[in-house]
């Protein structure tokens, strides 16, 4: 197997258009390079914050249940203080949407750097490189091994290494099918081998999922898979910072000893020692260009910024920069685009929560039975309905249930008293005691609510049916 050599990418840049990228030639694998320096450290104290969240809330109790679980089955989802119904999954839309127009506002100030530090892809392929170096070595080492014959040793560092990329897998997929069942319930029967075979499934569904697209597709994810590698360049402006190399500053390239004076020969900065293109995780060289396939994680600016330490040069020949920065221009930092997508993610998150303040914490529905109306005995016209009330809360509630408009009478249990998450379906009666000729049908209002909590109310209008001229 041989290493893949990116080919040259041409950007086409037109003042006030998207900018059109091609991407990369397709080829073998890619072996990353080890590195250190700012951007790598930023990378793992984020990465390691998002691991402290994923394996540890599900861990967590709140009021003796899991503090965070969508019961699938139940149809509820309960976070810590919380629990969402059906009913609410409106704000799950919303929180769909401010993530949208959060990626879309990110995309314009600062490019693509949700993928090179927050994306689980990038993230779950870094573990999986890591997993690689300690089992076979540097990049270097794993190029020869590529190309060695298959031995003992061959076989042994290439099991050591799959039996680790699926460990990871396995632990990830539990820790994902948790938030979906019982985390203590779910490990407690992998363990003992008597685990329900839809949670099972479901685990080993996602375990081989991460398995092949962290392990094996790896940057093909996130390049010919993703939506998002599709679209993210007509978010681009002149003003966006990206990853971009300062050809003014690195031209020409060459070779050439630490303390020669460079500038004589006519070589910039740039000793094209190619550690930009052998620590990318995407396999590409950031000297050709913007380019499809680079996921901004920065990792080519820590090698470069190590190498111009070593040969006395100024940091930042790859750096965070803006097309306009790099012509030597000052950034827009407001401009309509990147002003009207934070105007939009403002407006939304504060719809959002005000949505989420005024969410009832009780829900009514009304069924009418089907039988037209009926006659009682004070010579009344009837109808039945089953009211169907769900406390939304934690807590237990007492409601009071009404009807308005004067001409009905309700007769039912004026007061329910339900658990927290209870469902109760009671029938009521509905009596017409001032009849009127002028319609055979008539809209009424049930309500429910708690006087003593502003939150717990809801109103449903249903129907009344009177014989015509009654």
């Amino acid at each position: 197997m041989t290493e893949r050599i990116p080919t040259r990418i041409i950007e086409t840049i037109d003042p006030g258009k998207p900018k059109r990228l091609t991407p990369a030639k397709e080829g073998g694998p890619i072996h990353t390079r080890s590195f250190s320096g700012l951007f790598r450290n930023l990378r793992l104290l984020g990465a390691g914050l998002l691991f402290i969240l994923f394996f540890g809330t599900a861990w967590l109790d709140w009021n003796g249940r899991q503090a965070v679980l969508w019961d699938l089955g139940a149809g509820q989802f309960h976070i810590f203080g919380s629990t969402f119904w059906p009913q609410d999954f409106i704000l799950l839309s919303a929180i769909l949407i401010i993530a949208a127009f959060g990626l879309f506002f990110i995309s314009v100030l600062a490019g693509r750097v949700w993928c090179g530090y927050a994306c689980p892809q990038s993230t779950w392929t870094w573990i999986f490189m890591w997993a690689e170096k300690i089992t076979e070595g540097d990049r270097n080492q794993r190029i020869k091994l590529d190309a060695a014959p298959w031995s003992l040793n061959k076989l042994l560092r290439r099991g050591a290494k799959h039996a680790i990329w699926l460990g990871v897998s396995l632990v990830t997929a539990v820790a994902f099918v948790s938030y979906f069942t019982p985390v203590r319930e779910l490990v407690a029967g992998l363990l003992t081998l008597d685990a329900e075979l839809g949670p099972t499934i479901w685990v080993a569904l996602f375990a081989t999922a991460t398995y092949l697209n962290a392990g094996w597709l790896r940057e093909q994810v996130c390049l010919h898979m993703c939506p998002y590698s599709r679209f993210q360049s007509v978010m681009f402006d002149s003003d966006t910072l990206n990853v971009a190399y300062d050809a003014a500053r690195g031209e020409s390239r060459g070779p050439r000893k630490k303390d020669s004076d460079y500038r004589v020969e006519g070589l910039g900065d740039c000793i094209d020692c190619t550690m930009c293109v052998q620590v990318c995780p995407t396999g590409i060289d950031i000297r050709d260009g913007l380019q499809l396939d680079c996921i901004s994680c920065g990792a080519c600016v820590d090698a470069c910024d190590e190498v111009m330490d070593k040969m006395g040069y100024a940091r930042g020949l790859v750096r965070y920069a803006s097309e306009r920065s790099l012509e030597g221009k000052k950034i827009r930092l407001l401009r309509p685009r990147l002003m009207g997508y934070g105007l939009v993610l403002i407006v939304m998150i504060g719809a959002f929560i005000w949505a989420l303040g005024e969410r009832s914490l009780v829900s009514l529905d009304v069924t009418r039975d089907r039988t037209l109306y009926r006659e009682n005995s004070a010579g009344q016209i009837e109808n039945m309905y089953l009211l169907k009330v769900i406390n939304k809360s934690q807590q237990v509630q007492r409601y009071s249930v009404g009807l308005q408009g004067a001409q009905f009478t309700l007769q039912g249990p004026s007061e329910l008293t339900l658990a927290p998450g209870e469902i109760s379906d009671v029938p009521y009666s509905v009596a017409l005691v001032e009849p009127s000729r002028a319609a055979s049908t008539h809209e009424i209002h049930f309500t429910i609510m708690n006087p003593n909590d502003r939150s717990a109310h809801d109103s449903v209008s249903s129907t009344f049916i009177s014989p015509a001229r009654y």
